[in-house]
């Protein structure tokens, strides 16, 4: 009897301990860090969903790449802070440009306003075609980046952006890629001047950098958008560089339409 006791302590111990790993995602979805502007964005960005497909675990080492305002921010850092690590890879807090030097800014002092969520967070810096180290070489588990790829290609730097994730990671990790998509057959022109790439130029580019692509997702796919607006893709929300000029349509198409793709950085 005494046998079937501990062994159904440790089935319960075993269940309790996946539940806990299991919520650690949904917890911080739900938790009250997050913004009301940022959840109201989930209908568009799907964070469980997404991260989940990138297998994101609360015992892991992540990089978050350029994380802005923090949106994502918000989820990952609760979601690691016990069994795991963030680093975040912002902007140079000595940038010449004023945009990346203002948004750090906002970001560091979001971050040391509460340092029960964000305490943990290591902050690095990532400048694209430089040595700038996002995290120990070798030493992630994830290296996750939402809608960049576009900002690298107006400095062609976006082939040295891919190598800089994969020397970053372990091997065996998983790089997971969010990007506003193209029409197949863009011309770099054109996803230059509308912030839409193709697809397969990020598959081009991860495979460049030594990545394996291990699935893709329509998880973030909007069919409503034509990606061909007036302004790219900042006519359409959260930007609507438009302004009221025809707002009800792009609020009615939403946010773009995105590829959400899962790269693995090979064993061997």
């Amino acid at each position: 009897m005494k046998l079937v006791h501990w062994l159904a302590g440790m089935a319960c111990a075993v269940s309790m301990s996946g539940t806990v790993s299991a919520d650690a995602l949904e917890d911080a979805i739900k938790g009250e860090q997050r913004t009301p502007a940022n959840v109201a964005r989930d209908q568009y960005r799907h964070p469980a969903e997404t991260l989940k497909f990138f297998q994101v675990e609360p015992d892991m080492t992540v990089v978050e790449i350029w994380p802005g305002g923090g949106w994502y921010t918000e989820i990952l850092a609760p979601m690691l802070k016990d069994e795991g690590v963030l680093y975040a890879a912002h902007f140079d807090k000595d940038s010449k440009s004023n945009y990346f030097k203002n948004s750090r800014k906002k970001f560091d002092e979001k971050l040391a306003g509460d340092k029960d969520t964000y305490g943990a967070v290591k902050v690095t810096e990532f400048v694209p075609g430089t040595d700038s180290e996002i995290a120990p070489a070798g030493s992630a588990d994830a290296v996750v980046t939402f809608r960049n790829v576009h900002n690298w290609m107006g400095g062609n730097n976006e082939q040295a952006a891919f190598k800089t994730f994969f020397e970053a990671l372990k091997p065996g990790g998983v790089l997971g890629v969010v990007e506003h998509r193209a029409k197949p057959g863009t011309s770099r022109e054109g996803m230059g001047n509308s912030g839409y790439v193709t697809q397969d130029y990020v598959i081009e580019l991860a495979k460049n950098a030594g990545f394996v692509l291990e699935e893709s997702s329509e998880i973030n796919a909007n069919p409503k958008d034509t990606a061909d607006h007036p302004k790219g893709v900042w006519t359409l929300p959260p930007s609507l560089r438009l302004g009221d000029q025809d707002k009800d349509k792009y609020l009615g198409i939403g946010e773009s339409d995105r590829m959400t793709l899962r790269f693995r950085k090979p064993k061997s």
